[in-house]
């Protein structure tokens, strides 16, 4: 696209191809992602989302025997797996018969919006801030700035758990030394190794609203708030960490587990933004702002939060993220990505037609209804789709705005990947809008190569970052073409539309 500085897309240019050719020689290391679009959401009431374990599962190993079918090699050839999953999206299980109590709980998940809502209301929680902004003030410790229940959101799996053990009876049933929890990389473990193995790693549990990213720990005050039992929990480990092997009944012969990560974590580490000021830009189903800050943990800011990166051995990195939901699916229902890019660029502006997402930044409102606004006699699919992709950017714009002015960190690099990087007109305006240029790797599939890397590392394939920083291939990277204050009367007409939008 226009601003756009290209390179010719190879095979050869595809840094997952990198990756193939070098694990040939010892063994390999297949690159997964569960996609949450590979496997059907399900809709039993509305608002709920979730998704069958069994399905999930079935697909899970019939990607990998797939994928390695595909390359012409055998599982002997495997030197292990490196696992990228979805985040926050949960189920619970019997410990002793490993039997479901329910299906998977999606992170997009609405069932706990309206005791989400009386929690961030109630008096209890306010007085409990209080009393940890006066600890933080007594003791200068910083394990209280950042307590993950001081703001609760749907996206977070701590209200959607305390519903279950108040709704499910099997789970209320069951004793509470018989209960387990896990996130989509946990439950995978544990039937690759046939109950051998429950875990979880940080970035996973970082990202639930259940685990203190500064403590390290799953936090017993939320639990002890929610009546959810500590016992149910898994152990957390390091991210690139050898997890056990897989049972030599699933494959033929076992194969070693040598990283679990949550996706946009990983992403991040496949963008190789190993360094304090990186930024990573997710455009996918939702979108994702990170922000690497080092050793540094921020405290929740407004619709920033704080999470565990990765931990590898003694070192934590720590990031800031804040989210945008329902991207990828506004653009997915308008037409096939890479067309609406031109469909947008047919016609000068939306004529005035405004795009309200069904979630707005910080996700507060999940009443707020996903409409258009301003339509007239003239208007027609172009300028709708163009609404829809403005929207887009103006909700990047918002969301780049509070990380430089809550971020006290100085803004390096930013990278984009998921689907969505694959519009050039979204990319475009985004970097016209924040004034950045924005690079755009040659494989937007970012999760999968970051799980990749950490295998990587603790399979001793590779021994340290600088090898994978060499591994990076971009094919493209957007400069600023226009002033940002020429969408200055579109977007001042799309925040006007998105105040007559909340609580639907």
């Amino acid at each position: 696209g226009p601003g756009a500085r290209t390179s010719p897309r190879t095979k050869q240019n595809n840094p997952n191809s990198n990756v193939f050719a070098g694990f040939c020689k010892l063994g390999i290391i297949i690159m997964l992602f569960v996609f949450p679009k590979q496997v059907e959401s399900l809709y039993p009431h509305p608002g709920w989302v979730e998704l069958d374990p069994e399905v999930l599962w079935s697909q899970f190993i019939a990607v990998i025997k797939e994928t390695v079918q595909a390359a012409g090699l055998h599982m002997r050839q495997i030197a292990g797996l490196g696992i990228s999953t979805q985040r926050v999206t949960f189920i619970t299980w019997h410990k002793k018969t490993g039997k479901p109590f329910h299906n998977f709980i999606s992170w997009q998940d609405l069932r706990s919006a309206e005791l989400v809502n009386s929690w961030n209301k109630s008096l209890l929680l306010k007085v409990i801030h209080v009393i940890f902004t006066v600890l933080h003030f007594l003791t200068g410790s910083d394990r209280y700035l950042a307590p993950s229940f001081l703001t609760f959101s749907t996206h977070q799996a701590s209200m959607k758990l305390s519903w279950v053990f108040k709704n499910i009876h099997e789970v209320k049933a069951a004793k509470k030394n018989n209960c387990c929890f896990g996130t989509v990389d946990t439950w995978l473990l544990y039937r690759l190794t046939k109950g051998s193995v429950y875990a979880t790693d940080y970035s996973n549990a970082s990202s639930t609203g259940i685990f203190e990213p500064f403590t390290k720990c799953w936090s017993p005050t939320l639990c002890n708030l929610l009546s959810i039992p500590m016992s149910i929990f898994p152990p957390v480990k390091d991210t690139s960490f050898n997890f056990g092997s897989t049972d030599s009944e699933i494959f033929g012969i076992p194969i070693p587990i040598m990283a679990v990560v949550a996706d946009q974590q990983s992403a991040m580490f496949g963008e190789c933004c190993f360094h304090p000021g990186d930024v990573k830009l997710t455009m996918g189903t939702g979108g994702f702002w990170n922000v690497n800050t080092g050793e540094h943990l921020f405290a929740s800011r407004g619709s920033l939060y704080p999470l565990i990166g990765w931990k590898i051995g003694e070192e934590v990195v720590y990031l800031t993220e804040g989210s945008i939901s329902d991207i990828g699916t506004a653009i997915k229902w308008a037409q096939d990505i890479d067309e609406t890019a031109e469909m947008a660029k047919s016609v000068a502006d939306s004529q005035g037609v405004c795009f309200i997402p069904g979630l707005q930044v910080s996700g507060d409102d999940p009443y707020l209804c996903a409409s258009f606004m301003g339509l007239n006699p003239s208007t027609n699919r172009n300028h709708l789709v163009r609404a829809i992709l403005e929207s887009v950017a103006f909700r990047n714009k918002l969301l780049y705005d509070i990380i430089v002015e809550k971020v006290n960190i100085p803004l390096r690099t930013i990278r984009a990947d998921g689907g969505v990087s694959n519009n050039s007109f979204v990319m475009q305006m985004t970097s016209d809008l924040i004034n950045k240029k924005i690079e755009k790797p040659a494989n937007v599939d970012m999760s999968s190569l970051g799980a990749a890397f950490l295998a990587g590392l603790a399979s001793g394939f590779w021994t340290d970052k600088k090898q994978l920083k060499k591994l990076r291939q971009i094919e493209a990277v957007f400069e600023p073409q226009k002033d940002s204050e020429e969408y200055r009367p579109a977007m001042d007409a799309w925040l006007q539309a998105m105040k007559h939008s909340p609580h639907w």
